[in-house]
């Protein structure tokens, strides 16, 4: 019987796209070329997929990446998954609510992270095994007849000119014989990793820190310990991390000192005398991997030159303390893929993927710097300062508050967007939005709540229709634009001209009533408008909190406008001007939706 080993192996052992294409004579033709089959690049292959896009992803390896690097999936992307129809095909790798224990040398837990909300659908945290789940993505990526991924084609050169990209990329056949292929588009959209060759001929920075620490990375099957979660060793001594996966993987991380070289801890003794305090025989252990990492904390100065995009590692390195490397590279292809659609639609003008930097580098530099912060936290070797910090954490936890804090995972900056395809909710600002409503309306200066929804993500409780009950929001409403309108139908506030402009946006009108009232709303309101009923109170309770009863939002989520209903035109108006909107009708492929 094989082992569990050779099963996951061999599940992760694609087929590589047969090498058809021919030589430089011929130049194959797609919207959007992906340079590299990672996560992101798979990712943004099944959004642009989704919409009707085509898009030819290049990679330079043969096959898939086959070991485990990411351990961690949050719940922003799981939304993603859940857009692109991929939950079924995702679930089976994952262990939903990974907690974090913090625990000093002496093995006492002095901080535990265990987040319980699920304000986006989803548990906030997930161990998973990421060649699994890159396969998910991957052959995910079949449903699509305009989307293909070809293996083995190293990108050698790229060249552009006003109206297109071409890739030229180098093919070797089994018998040795290297021939040219030539590829073209409209955008190129570079998802190679840290060492990002598109990144380099954009001629753009990426500035940053590389610590010196070295850490060595051990990954086993049967996992020998069995708890499913993560500790994160803070042990003055040597510094260690253990995580427990799904599939019965176990990963160790342990701080290398000075001197140590690579070949040294990665020999079979010094990895079996690490382990040697973890479990009774490390050698008989059945490794997947030993390999020396350094961690390193850098984010390019801008994401977009011309028609070259970076995504992913090629734009932002991640720390792996937060276990955001994987999350902040699906937050750049839930950023990207919409508007690069709306703009391949010629439902906007190229201006819109401006706004792809000034959205997300913020952000990536934010996770950056908590990381490195967190990093370096856990990695005091000072007898003397570990046991301040030791003291400090101990006397923290007795604060109710404090404890919840990290607890719940509230020290991680959620993406908030101050600067892009977002209105300011007072004053209509088109392309920027302060983080506070400042009206002098009652409605405003009474409310609980009047830090401003504009630019963050809206939450996704459940919901019943007549098509469905207890389902998921973005499930109900679809993969595209909405307004969502509390208690009222939006055909009978907004004005035939800003209704006009959401049909040619494509936006679903969307009313959200008490489940109480959603036979009579169904009844009475217009044909056009999809009535959800909220049934858990919990949509009734977010609006109670805000004076923002009506809600534009974007493909990704993300709320672009927030308004009294009297607001809405002005509102719409500076949003069509914060997407450089030019008034053709939206992409068919966007009123379906992918349902998992």
């Amino acid at each position: 019987m094989p082992s569990v080993g050779d099963r996951r192996r061999r599940s992760v052992n694609f087929l590589s796209v047969p090498r058809i294409w021919d030589a430089m004579t011929t130049t194959h033709e797609s919207d959007v070329l992906v340079v590299g089959a990672g996560p992101v690049g798979l990712m943004l292959a099944n959004i642009l997929g989704m919409y009707g896009r085509s898009v030819t992803v290049l990679e330079a390896l043969d096959d898939l990446i086959d070991y485990p690097r990411g351990v961690g999936l949050d719940d922003e992307s799981f939304r993603t998954i859940q857009t692109v129809g991929l939950v079924d095909s995702v679930r089976p790798h994952t262990n939903p609510q990974h907690i974090m224990r913090l625990v000093n040398g002496a093995g006492k837990v002095i901080l535990v992270n265990n987040p319980q909300t699920r304000d986006f659908g989803w548990e906030r945290k997930h161990g998973f095994i990421q060649p699994e789940v890159d396969r998910a993505l991957y052959n995910g990526l079949h449903r699509f007849e305009n989307v293909r991924v070809l293996f083995g084609h190293r990108v050698e050169r790229v060249d552009e000119d006003a109206d297109s990209v071409t890739a030229i990329a180098s093919v070797t056949d089994a018998d040795g014989r290297t021939t040219e292929h030539r590829f073209r588009a409209q955008y190129l959209v570079g998802c190679e990793g840290g060492k990002s060759p598109t990144r380099k001929r954009m001629g753009v920075s990426f500035e940053g820190e590389s610590p010196s620490t070295r850490w060595l990375v051990v990954d086993v099957e049967n996992d020998p310990l069995g708890t499913p979660n993560v500790f994160l060793g803070a042990d003055p001594k040597r510094p260690y991390v253990s995580i427990g996966l799904p599939h019965a993987v176990r990963r160790w991380e342990f701080m290398l000192h000075d001197g140590e070289t690579e070949e040294q801890v990665t020999d079979p003794r010094f990895v079996d005398a690490l382990l040697a305090e973890h479990v009774p025989g490390p050698s008989q252990l059945q490794f997947i991997r030993r390999r020396v990492f350094t961690h390193h904390g850098r984010v390019a100065s801008t994401f977009r030159k011309g028609r070259q995009i970076i995504a992913g590692d090629a734009a932002h390195l991640m720390p792996v303390w937060m276990g955001q490397g994987w999350n902040s590279g699906m937050r750049d292809a839930t950023n990207l893929g919409w508007k690069l659609a709306t703009v391949l639609s010629g439902q906007a003008d190229d201006s819109l993927l401006d706004t792809y930097t000034a959205e997300r580098k913020d952000h990536a530099q934010a996770m950056v710097d908590l990381s490195l912060t967190f990093g370096k936290f856990i990695k005091i070797t000072n007898p003397v300062t570990a046991a301040l910090r030791d003291g400090a954490s101990t006397v923290l936890n007795f604060f109710p508050q404090v404890k919840s804090y990290f607890a719940d995972m509230r020290f991680k900056p959620m993406p908030r967007y101050t600067r892009g395809v977002v209105v300011d909710p007072t004053a209509q600002t088109a392309g920027r939005a302060a983080a506070e409503l400042t009206s002098r309306l009652v409605p405003v200066r009474t409310a609980n709540n009047t830090t401003s929804p504009v630019g963050v993500q809206f939450p996704q409780p459940r919901v019943n229709s007549r098509h469905g009950s207890d389902v998921l929001l973005d499930d109900a409403i679809g993969n595209w634009w909405s307004v969502i309108v509390w208690g009222n139908d939006p055909t009978a506030v907004l004005p035939r001209s800003a209704l006009d402009k959401l049909e040619l946006l494509g936006a679903k009108l969307v009313a959200i009533v008490p489940e109480t009232q959603r036979t009579w709303a169904e009844e009475y309101m217009n044909d056009d408008v999809l009535v959800l009923g909220d049934h858990t109170g919990q949509v009734k309770k977010w609006f109670d909190d805000r004076p923002t009863p009506m809600i534009f939002l974007r493909p990704d989520r993300f709320v672009a406008g927030a308004c009294l209903t009297q607001h809405g035109p002005a509102t719409l108006d500076s949003i069509l001007e914060a997407m450089s909107f030019t008034g053709r009708p939206a992409p068919v492929a966007a009123a379906a939706s992918l349902v998992s």
